[in-house]
């Protein structure tokens, strides 16, 4: 079963940033059919705007949708209601999770609601409307791994300033972010109590230039040593997306790869797509002895862009190495990703070390601020760092215990929650009415 917890931070005092943002889920699948079950809270189930059904659909109870040429069957438990425009499944509480099944493609969990319309008789749409912070913390589970809550930290301020900056991106599509790489990775509501505490500790946290606009923040795996210019990838040349010297990235699981191809496939590469004369021994010459001791934006006059595209590569950041006995070239390729901006890889390195979270991203972004929402340091949000820091802190405690099931803690913060609510609402002595809400930390 997937229980949730990250609905806790739809309880955050708002910032002055959006409330709710729609995603687009499965956007690289065509999804014909998906069932929705629900795993916590509860949900009414809306069918063009109208109510069909009210909340017991968390009492195992699917929802069954399949693409028509009409628009959206729609069926529970077996029972179809008919056929509509759209499906809406909306959430009855912020302590509502849903886990979400297309027929051809892997399950996933979500919070926050569900809209559902079939744009062709063969695929669906779905649109999950979540919280922003929520849809932030989901996010950096999907585009990061690391072991430190600062490596979180990090994610979710780059994550959080590129959304904002880029907030309305398919607004002409009914949404405001894809679900894959184009917008930012977001494949499940966040899991992990270590990246809800990294999340929580950038809240209200962005990136802004120094005439405090928010910047861009592009981020890849691995710079392979050496980030490069915005110009070199983009059209652009933004005065924070400089090239840097980036050391940290070494060692790591993507700064280095290799690539053979035959001296042909290279040369008639060149020669046919690109119009170059690799008869002309300089020419010639220059492809199959290239080297990039630093980073270079082209070959001859081809971008290397393009040349990372058609073989595939994984950084356009290679030299070659000719074997002039097999006829055979090798690509000796440092670095995974477009290495503009921040180096996922590296900034793990770096937290690692011990230096601050703010000192990797003004390595990465250069001349770039923090600037800090004045919601971030309510106390609200230092409440559930604090509670967070507590779980994280009973689990290495007892590094022999099971680690402590994400159903169990979201289950103390919401009660722990829920008595702050309601002490602070009714004035009602806490033993008086929660004398079983007693937990030992």
């Amino acid at each position: 079963m997937c229980l949730g917890f990250f609905a806790m931070l739809l309880m955050v005092p708002r910032a002055s940033w959006a409330e709710k943002v729609l995603v687009r889920i499965y956007s690289n699948v065509t999804v014909g059919s998906v069932t929705v079950s629900f795993d916590l809270g509860s949900y009414n189930l809306f069918a063009d705007d109208v109510l069909l059904l009210e909340p017991d659909l968390a009492g195992g109870r699917p929802v069954q949708c399949v693409a028509t040429t009409e628009g959206v069957r729609v069926s529970v438990n077996g029972y179809e209601f008919g056929v509509y425009g759209k499906v809406s499944l909306l959430a009855n509480d912020t302590a509502s999770i849903m886990c979400v099944n297309p027929a051809n493609a892997l399950q996933r969990t979500y919070e926050g609601d569900i809209h559902i319309t079939a744009p062709t008789a063969r695929s669906l749409q779905l649109i999950n409307s979540v919280e922003f912070e929520t849809y932030i913390a989901g996010v950096v589970q999907s585009e990061i791994y690391g072991d430190h809550a600062d490596i979180f930290r990090i994610q979710a301020i780059i994550s959080r300033t590129w959304a904002l900056r880029n907030i309305d991106k398919h607004k002409d599509d009914g949404y405001n972010f894809c679900d894959q790489v184009h917008c930012q990775a977001y494949l499940n509501r966040c899991t992990r109590p270590d990246i809800i505490l990294g999340t929580m500790q950038s809240y209200g946290t962005t990136l802004v230039d120094a005439d405090g606009n928010l910047i861009e923040t592009p981020f890849h795996s691995n710079s392979g040593g050496q980030t490069a210019n915005s110009e070199d990838v983009w059209r652009s040349a933004l005065p924070y997306l400089r090239s840097v010297e980036d050391t940290f990235s070494l060692g790591m699981k993507q700064s280095d790869w290799t690539k053979v191809l035959t001296e042909s496939q290279w040369l008639d590469y060149f020669a046919k797509k690109h119009k170059v004369d690799v008869g002309n021994d300089s020419l010639r010459n220059a492809l199959l002895f290239f080297q990039q001791p630093t980073r270079v934006a082209r070959i001859l006059d081809v971008p290397l862009t393009r040349v990372r595209a058609d073989f595939q590569l994984k950084s356009t950041f290679f030299s070659v190495r000719y074997d002039s006995l097999a006829h055979v070239i090798t690509l000796y390729g440092h670095g995974y990703g477009h290495g503009v901006g921040l180096s996922q890889e590296g900034a793990i390195k770096m937290v690692r070390q011990g230096i601050s979270y703010d000192s990797v991203l003004r390595h990465y972004y250069y001349g770039s601020q923090l600037h800090v929402d004045s919601a971030a340091n309510s106390e609200y949000v230092r409440g559930y760092i604090d509670n967070i820091r507590t779980i994280l802190a009973a689990d290495d405690g007892n590094p022999n215990a099971a680690k402590a099931k994400k159903e169990d803690w979201l289950s103390l913060m919401f009660r722990i929650r829920d008595k702050v609510e309601r002490e602070e609402v009714d004035d009602v002595p806490k033993q008086e009415i929660e004398s079983d809400w007693e937990f030992d930390w």
